[in-house]
């Protein structure tokens, strides 16, 4: 069985089974019998979705909106398949991605020409387009209703440009996708746990970043929710955390801002370096070998993002 996580207030995190175990979760907001689910994975995440639903005993056609933070393919690449799976169901999308989701061909091309067509094909198999009659564009402000409970889109850039929070005040939550960080299960002690950003190329934005973070802080959730990887209660303590290690990470790349050549892999290293620190502080004792397994791909990309960043902020 999947991983299922349910958090009471008809909110439920499940494993969108997206490469790795407890990596990518798939959301459900549940009111009366009607279901929101808030990012997809990849085509991969549809049988679990379809579990999901059989294990609340409901069918394809209690779902009435699929949602996506943002549409990088560990949120949106599954979009497709689910918009074919759940009849009734409407996507609602940041405005800037909605014309990737109809027409996604750009979109496949850009995420190839990074990793390679072999690796979108084995992982994310075809990004199915999706009718534009049935797409709804979250501009920031927009609410819809589940059955009457209310959920507010915010654009929060900072991660992308095309990145929208979803704040449910029945709950106390917000849904955050990329926004808030990760934060690993595997990596919690105790109760406690460890949250960094996500620096991803190509449109991170540090001071869009730290805006977005204290605009979802304004609204004083109880809990938010990631996509990688489910709750994280303590709102407050992890935001410091987060933007503290924000400012860490931007302030190392700029160190090495001229290094040349050399520049990527002493970012990289740096960051390696400096989480794994934060870690051990946190008081993880997993190997060094399970930690560099969890955050393989995440350290990878996050030091091509600041990279990224840094000749951005040059031209």
């Amino acid at each position: 069985m999947f991983d299922w996580r349910d958090y009471g207030n008809g909110i439920i995190a499940f494993d969108a089974g997206y490469v790795r175990p407890i990596l990518a979760a798939i959301h459900m907001v549940v009111e009366n019998g009607r279901v929101a689910f808030i990012d997809t994975g990849s085509n991969d995440s549809l049988a679990n979705a379809r579990a999901a639903l059989t294990r609340l005993g409901l069918d394809e056609t209690a779902v009435d909106y699929v949602v996506l933070t943002h549409i990088h393919l560990d949120h949106a690449g599954g979009a497709g398949a689910m918009m074919q799976a759940f009849p009734n169901a409407k996507l609602v999308v940041h405005p800037r991605g909605a014309r990737h989701m109809a027409e996604p061909a750009k979109l496949v091309a850009g995420v190839s020409a990074v990793y390679g067509p072999e690796y979108v094909q084995r992982v994310y198999g075809e990004i199915i387009p999706i009718a534009k009659e049935r797409i709804i564009e979250a501009a920031d402000g927009h609410v819809f209703s589940l059955a009457g409970r209310e959920l507010l889109c915010l654009d929060t850039p900072g991660h992308a440009r095309h990145h929208i929070c979803i704040v449910d005040r029945q709950a106390g939550a917000i849904f955050t996708g990329d926004m808030f960080g990760l934060s690993y299960r595997e990596l919690d002690v105790g109760q406690r746990q460890f949250i960094f950003p996500t620096t991803t190329p190509t449109q991170f934005e540090p001071e869009e970043m730290r805006r977005s973070v204290e605009r979802l802080l304004s609204f004083e959730p109880q809990a938010m929710y990631l996509t990688h990887y489910g709750q994280v209660p303590d709102v407050a303590a992890r935001a410091a955390e987060l933007l503290l290690h924000l400012d860490s990470l931007v302030a190392l790349a700029e160190r090495e801002a001229n290094a040349g050549e050399a520049r990527h892999e002493r970012i990289k290293q740096g960051m390696t370096d400096y989480l794994f620190g934060a870690l051990r502080q946190h008081g993880c004792r997993l190997s060094d070998q399970a930690i560099l397994d969890i955050w393989a791909t995440d350290l990878e990309l996050n030091a091509q993002g600041l990279g990224v960043w840094l000749d951005q902020r040059a031209a």
